[in-house]
C-alpha cells in the first residue's frame, strides 16, 4: 500500500509551496532559474517529493504512541516554512551571505545526497515508518543495512538536506536555521529510544552501545 490520497496531496502541495517561498524569497521564477544548481535543487524536490508517493510512511498513532512529543512536528513545520523564504531572501539582499556558485553546487549536492539518505530508510521500514513516535503493528527492531552503524539515518537525511539549501542560497540564516533543526530532532530521538527500549527491552540496549545516533563518530 501507498501513501493515501490525502496524504499524497499534502506532499504535493507542500513540496510546491516550499520551492514557491524560494522563488518570492529570490524575487521571482527568472531569478531562481537564472543558476543552474538551482534549477538541480529544484528537479530534485521534485523527485523526493514524487519518491515519497510510493512509500508507505503515515501519521498513525499506531498501538502505542508518545503524544508528548507531538509538538516535534509543528516546530519542524515552522522551521520548514522559515527555511523555504528566508535563505533564498537574503541571498537576493546579499545579506550575510558568503561564496559564489562553487558554494551553490555544493549546496545542490549535498541536497540530493541528503533527500536520498532521507528516503532510504522510510522505504527500508515501510508501514512502520509514521510521522508520529509510534509502535506499529507488527514493528520489529531493523538493526542492518542503513541502519546497522547508524540509528536515525533518516533524520541525519533531514539535516544534510537543511545543510545544502542554506549552501544552495550562500546564507548564514539558512546554516542557523538548520543548526536550529537540532533541538526538536534531539527531543524525537529521546522520545523514540524510549518508546523503542521499552518495547524490546535488551535488544534495543544491545544495538544502542554498537551504533550512534545521529552523526558517526560523533553523537
Amino acid at each position: 500500500m501507498k501513501l493515501s490520497a490525502r496524504m499524497a496531496l499534502l506532499a504535493i502541495v507542500g513540496t510546491l509551496a516550499y520551492l514557491g517561498l524560494a522563488v518570492w524569497g529570490l524575487g521571482g521564477f527568472s531569478a531562481f532559474f537564472a543558476h543552474g544548481s538551482l534549477i538541480v535543487v529544484a528537479l530534485a524536490t521534485l523527485v523526493m517529493a514524487v519518491a515519497s508517493l510510493f512509500t508507505e510512511a503515515s501519521l498513525s498513532p499506531g498501538e502505542r504512541e508518545d503524544r508528548a512529543n507531538r509538538w516535534v512536528i509543528p516546530a519542524l513545520g515552522v522551521l520548514g516554512i522559515l527555511s523555504g523564504f528566508l535563505p533564498a531572501y537574503t541571498d537576493r539582499i546579499d545579506f550575510w551571505t558568503f561564496g559564489g556558485e562553487g558554494v551553490r553546487w555544493l549546496g545542490a549536492l549535498l541536497f540530493i545526497i541528503g533527500g536520498a539518505l532521507r528516503l532510504w530508510p522510510v522505504f527500508v521500514l515501510g508501514r512502520r515508518f509514521s510521522g508520529l513516535v509510534a509502535i506499529q503493528p507488527g514493528h520489529r527492531l531493523v538493526t542492518e543495512g542503513i541502519y546497522r552503524n547508524l540509528r536515525n539515518p533518516s533524520y541525519l537525511g533531514m539535516l544534510i538536506i537543511g545543510l545544502g539549501w542554506a549552501l544552495a542560497f550562500r546564507s548564514g540564516v539558512g546554516l542557523l536555521l538548520t543548526a536550529l533543526m537540532l533541538i526538536p530532532l534531539i527531543a524525537r530521538i529521546h522520545s523514540e529510544e524510549a518508546l523503542l527500549k521499552a518495547q524490546f527491552g535488551g535488544e534495543y540496549e544491545i544495538y544502542c552501545s554498537r551504533s550512534w545516533r545521529l552523526i558517526p563518530g560523533l553523537y
